[in-house]
């Protein structure tokens, strides 16, 4: 709105304008809006598991971890896979191991393995200790790297 006359009115009502303007562009650019980059996984490697169930000879130390330790090893490989640390200790409560048993469905979904929840069931119940060693090869292959970029506001 522009009035024809230069007046007094004029004068002020451009300025306030201007002001009110100028306010609002320092009110929409001092907030910024930042949202966390969401891993996505665009290709994958194979819908298949990187190793066998029994390929412990491709990191032995860990499978002698596993073997002589597995509630430890099982918390340490669930906290680098995301979850809580001490969930693997339910496995204690049940024939079949339900954790275990949801942690090899879980990986499978993240890496789009095919698989069967048969086999997936029967490796947690009777491989229990070989079922978290593939597993952590498992994430140790697929290691997927997050890059945070830092925004600046400018």
């Amino acid at each position: 709105m522009h009035f024809s006359a230069d007046t007094g009115c004029n004068r002020t009502y451009d300025s306030e304008l201007s002001q009110h303007t100028n306010t609002q562009k320092a009110i929409m650019t001092s907030k910024m809006v930042i949202s966390q980059p969401q891993p996505v996984m665009d290709a994958r490697d194979s819908d298949e598991w990187g190793s066998g169930i029994c390929d412990c000879v491709q990191n032995v130390p860990e499978c002698c971890c596993a073997f002589w330790c597995c509630p430890c090893f099982a918390c340490k490989t669930t906290k680098k896979y995301g979850q809580c640390l001490c969930l693997p200790l339910l496995d204690m409560f049940g024939f079949v191991p339900p954790v275990t048993m949801s942690m090899r469905v879980s990986m499978r979904q993240r890496y789009g393995i095919k698989d069967t929840m048969c086999r997936d069931c029967l490796f947690a119940t009777f491989c229990t200790p070989c079922s978290w060693c593939q597993m952590s090869r498992e994430m140790r292959r697929r290691n997927l790297q997050v890059v945070l970029v830092s925004a600046k506001n400018t």
